[in-house]
């Protein structure tokens, strides 16, 4: 896609916070389908779905069958899909469900999303037609992302069943790159935002509303699309500086010591004369304490 979700100093968001922690953003599109997918991200996944649902939809099309339209809702909460005349809702996908959203960048008017189904708990990519507001949707899906969790940073996260979506919700963020190649979706979603040492991952929530932190007229930053790194409960892959730590009742034994600069172990119960300095030489031999004594008596 265009650009991926990360921190741009020049952005600023289009909708005030509380259009979308109390009310939601409307947007009407074309409705290419759903399809199954494998994987809950990745530009490949998306791209096999959209060419497989616009070919669903060229048949239909030459048949006489019209792409039908909808009306997306958008919130903290998640994005509705409706009849656009009943109001019926035909989808309801929750903020912490979806996993990648992305917009075409060879065909502007394509954006798409993956979101996991609650009942069949399969992972499904959803495929829209809008011709003017295909990358202004992603964002906003984007926004609706930063403002839930910067919402839930202000409850402390007490709520449980608050803490097993924002948890979801992490492992689906920590699964987002950027994708700055030549790949036909280059936007990862929703925080689907990039994850580089500028622009840690950020967490997704849904049932929780915002407080918001300017005026309804003021504009949010996208740099607060990123929020602070979340803590892991997974260990940290361990490498040659560094080592793991032992567990609880285990015990470790203590490897010898280096040295930086030599690069010869070394133990403090062998002797020194076993150790060679950086010159190739032996080091002149340290006197006993016994020896000292003496040595100064007979003086």
């Amino acid at each position: 896609m265009n650009r991926a979700f990360s921190r741009k100093k020049d952005k600023t968001w289009m909708h005030t916070p509380e259009a979308l922690s109390k009310h939601y953003i409307p947007y009407n599109a074309k409705f290419l389908g759903s399809t199954e997918v494998e994987q809950p991200k990745g530009t490949e996944v998306v791209r096999d779905a959209v060419r497989k649902l616009k070919f669903a939809r060229h048949i239909k099309k030459s048949e006489g069958q019209k792409t039908p339209k909808v009306e997306l809702q958008i919130s903290i909460y998640g994005v509705k899909i409706l009849d656009p005349k009943t109001k019926e809702v035909q989808h309801n996908c929750q903020l912490h469900r979806i996993s990648f959203c992305a917009d075409d960048k060879t065909d502007k008017r394509i954006f798409t999303f993956i979101c996991k189904d609650s009942e069949s708990n399969k992972h499904l990519c959803y495929v829209f037609d809008s011709e003017k507001c295909a990358e202004e949707i992603t964002l906003t899906i984007g926004q609706a992302f930063d403002l839930a969790y910067r919402k839930f940073l202000e409850s402390g996260g007490k709520d449980v069943e608050t803490r097993k979506q924002i948890a979801g919700l992490q492992k689906r963020l920590l699964h987002i790159k950027c994708d700055n190649d030549e790949h036909m979706f280059q936007r990862p979603s929703t925080f689907f935002w990039c994850n580089n040492e500028d622009s840690p991952p950020c967490l997704d929530i849904s049932s929780i509303t915002l407080t918001p932190r300017s005026s309804p007229d003021s504009r949010l930053p996208a740099g607060l699309l990123i929020p602070p790194p979340s803590k892991s409960g997974l260990p940290k892959p361990t490498s040659e500086y560094s080592c793991p730590r032992p567990r609880a009742g285990s015990v470790t034994p203590k490897s010898p010591s280096t040295d930086i600069f030599d690069m010869v172990p070394f133990s403090p119960i062998s002797p020194q004369s076993s150790t060679p300095t950086r010159n190739g030489t032996q080091p002149p031999p340290v006197p006993s304490r016994s020896a000292e004594i003496s040595k100064f008596y007979d003086n």
